[in-house]
């Protein structure tokens, strides 16, 4: 059912009076039709004004001070570069894209930046108002607004959303929401959730946002420490101080170096324990080496071979005998 127009009875005019000079009446009349045709347009494009407010399409200016930061985090640290050139450009030209914000849901008269945190950033530093577009939003469709307004600028790296991607799981948003958020398929959102999970979170820290590193290296990165022995070394790579002194994805190169090369050095190998006796007063000499995988007996004297022959003959059932030993307990 169409909703009636909230003013359109205001400018509703009395009944007609009885004419009393037919061509002063008509001027009157005229003049009273014009008149009341303009307050119902201004009427009108108030009305309408009201309700483009409610559904977010008019621009208002509010105090950065109102507003809340996303509860859903899609950036890793902030790019002090970046807010610098957006805060000069305000500064000499204002703001000309709004942000977007929703009321906050507990507490009245604040808001809740829905995406254009950094102009928020920049308008506070300024002491000046935000320009904003205020939408009652709720949390899913808040995501999507995020997640698609950060996709259309692809300002965002690939472990920003692969961590912004986990974050929106842990909350509780379903798969299906975080893909259209992200305009991403099922096969590239379990590929970020698996970086996420793999990489530590010390190395991921350590990393930050990793601008210009894409999804290829992430993914080599993550197979590269999937190995415990190298999760170890790349904690303790991204301590080094060649790691410390690179800059942006220079810092991805030395940890990726890094573990190539701890990978491809060698374990030197086990000494093999070696035991030497003799039996029945020197007749035999006997020597034995133990590698872990490999056990090699060698006999020496004049009955070695006699008696290697018969030892070879009595290892079945020694075998046996030791198997039963082991399942009854035994050392």
């Amino acid at each position: 059912m169409a909703r009636k127009h909230l003013l359109a009875n205001i400018g509703d005019r009395p009944a007609k009076p009885v004419e009393q000079d037919g061509v002063a009446e008509s001027r009157v009349e005229y003049a009273r039709r014009g008149a009341s045709r303009s307050m119902m347009q201004s009427l009108d494009d108030l009305a309408e004004s009201s309700m483009r407010v409610l559904e977010g399409d008019i621009v208002v200016s509010l105090d950065p001070d109102k507003l809340d930061p996303s509860p859903y985090a899609d950036r890793i640290g902030e790019d002090e570069e970046k807010d610098g050139e957006l805060l000069q450009a305000i500064k000499n030209a204002g703001q000309h894209s709004p942000v977007l914000v929703r009321p906050h849901p507990q507490t009245s008269g604040r808001y809740i930046v829905v995406f254009g945190h950094r102009r928020v950033r920049v308008a506070r530093k300024l002491g000046q108002e935000v320009r904003a577009v205020i939408k009652p939003l709720e949390d899913i469709a808040h995501v999507i607004a995020q997640g698609q307004e950060n996709s259309a600028r692809d300002d965002l790296s690939f472990i920003e959303k692969a961590l912004y991607a986990r974050r929106l799981l842990e909350s509780g948003i379903d798969k299906a929401t975080i893909k259209t958020a992200l305009t991403i398929d099922d096969t590239l959102l379990s590929r970020m959730l698996s970086v996420a999970d793999v990489v530590p979170e010390a190395v991921l820290e350590a990393l930050g946002a990793a601008k210009g590193v894409g999804r290829d290296r992430w993914e080599e990165l993550k197979k590269l420490v999937q190995m415990p022995a190298n999760a170890e070394t790349a904690l303790e790579l991204v301590q080094s101080e060649a790691f410390v002194e690179a800059e942006g994805s220079q810092q991805f190169t030395v940890l990726i170096d890094g573990l190539k090369s701890s990978r491809t050095k060698k374990a030197k190998p086990k000494q093999a324990a070696e035991k030497v006796w003799s039996l029945s007063e020197a007749a035999v000499k006997v020597t034995t080496k133990d590698s872990g995988r490999t056990f090699t007996l060698a006999l020496k004297s004049k009955d070695a071979s006699q008696f290697g022959a018969f030892l070879s003959g009595q290892l079945k059932r020694l075998y046996e005998e030791f198997q039963q030993n082991k399942e009854e307990g035994g050392e």
